[in-house]
């Protein structure tokens, strides 16, 4: 068409010139319109202009639904499947345990004891220890990420000789539990506590650690055949078992507790591990496809990487892998007022582990509630989850 214009244009030469300008301009504009000139989303620069799509695309292979009917070969076949994706390496090495430091804290005993969680790393962790004789239930507790890296376990436990750290817990405290420390709190009921730094966290960090030092720190994981999420999930892993195996522990009762990303630990800890007996998942669950929407830490570079087990999203959903803890008892809270987790994802997610636990046999080991909440962890929960754990375990 732009051809027959031009060689039937009765014009001067430099009109026609003009014209073919025109013409190759406006073609120009309309090939243009074509193809895909915006590949990432303006407002959220993280995603691809395409990734709805790609999310409803999610199939879930593994996933439970209403026509699976066999649960143990449900778990079985899913228990596999998450160890493949989620645990990077197995290793068995000597835990080798020293007590480096401990002071009176009237009921119990705090210490520092220093143990190898893998061949690799050696670690300090915090030690919450009754007085008596035991045995005596116990609880790991599992930190959140709230890209604060100079605390750890004492976000956790309350620490003691290191007057920066302590105050920096004080703080996290006063935002997030109500000025108490839950471990401490589980150990003023006769509970052994163990709280240990992820890595990046606490001992384990140095001065300028950041969100982009995370995400190096998670792409440096990648390049070496590994996972950042894996490795954190393998030493939580180690974890329970140094905590499971200890002399005064009853290992019939160990719980994992875990608020934000610690939740999300505890949860997948529940699954992953024989030794976990509960858990206590406070404010991390919610759906994979409810939470991939613009603006969410799930999408974000930083506390993602975390939590991030590459191509698991083509088998299991989220709470697919928690349900792979039924039918132990696991308790998870929810708040209202969370801007990180959509109620209603949280809700479908809460739907889909009722069917899982209840094809357990264990229905009644779940409980799923709501609180008038954000994202927090006040003494009010706190009781509240510690005395559903108590009668879980038959603590009177």
């Amino acid at each position: 068409i732009f051809l027959y214009f031009y060689k039937n244009f009765e014009g001067g030469f430099k009109l026609k010139k003009l014209l073919l300008a025109g013409l190759l301009l406006a073609s120009s504009a309309l090939y243009c319109a074509d193809y895909q000139k915006q590949g990432i989303t303006a407002s959220d620069r993280s995603l691809p202009v395409f990734y709805e799509k790609m999310r409803d695309r999610m199939q879930f292979t593994m996933e439970w639904n209403d026509n699976v009917k066999d649960f143990d070969r449900w778990k079985g076949e899913g228990l596999r499947k998450a160890k493949e994706f989620i645990l990077p390496f197995y290793d068995n090495t000597a835990f080798d345990p020293e007590v480096i430091d401990e002071i009176d804290r009237g009921t119990y005993t705090a210490k520092k004891v220093v143990f190898n969680i893998t061949k690799d790393s050696r670690v300090m962790a915090l030690l919450l220890v009754p007085k008596g004789e035991g045995p005596f239930p116990a609880a790991l507790m599992l930190h959140d990420h709230g890209a604060k890296f100079d605390i750890g376990k004492e976000k956790m436990v309350e620490t003691w000789g290191d007057d920066e750290k302590l105050a920096s817990s004080k703080k996290w405290s006063e935002k997030y539990f109500t000025g108490t420390y839950p471990g401490d709190e589980l150990a003023k009921r006769g509970y052994v506590v163990l709280s240990i730094d992820a890595l990046g966290w606490g001992d384990r960090s140095v001065p300028g650690y950041n969100k982009d030092s995370q995400q190096s720190l998670a792409s440096n994981f990648y390049n070496m055949g590994s996972s950042y999420a894996g490795l954190i999930a393998f030493e939580d892993v180690r974890a329970a078992k140094f905590l499971a195996n200890m002399d005064n522990v009853d290992k019939d009762k160990v719980a994992a507790v875990g608020f934000s990303m610690g939740a999300f630990r505890a949860w997948q800890l529940a699954a992953m591990s024989d030794d976990i007996k509960a858990a206590i998942v406070e404010n991390w669950m919610a759906t994979m496809q409810g939470l991939m929407v613009e603006g969410n830490n799930q999408l974000k570079g930083s506390s993602a990487y975390t939590m991030l087990h590459p191509f698991l999203g083509q088998y299991l959903d989220y709470p697919d892998v928690a349900g792979l803890a039924a039918p132990k008892p696991v308790l998870f809270n929810a708040g209202l007022k969370d801007p990180l987790f959509p109620v209603e994802s949280a809700k479908k997610a809460f739907e889909k582990m009722d069917k899982i636990w209840t094809a357990s046999g264990a229905k009644d080991n779940l409980k799923t509630k709501f609180w008038e909440y954000g994202h927090v962890f006040y003494k009010e929960q706190q009781e509240a989850s510690y005395d559903w754990l108590d009668s879980k375990f038959d603590i009177k």
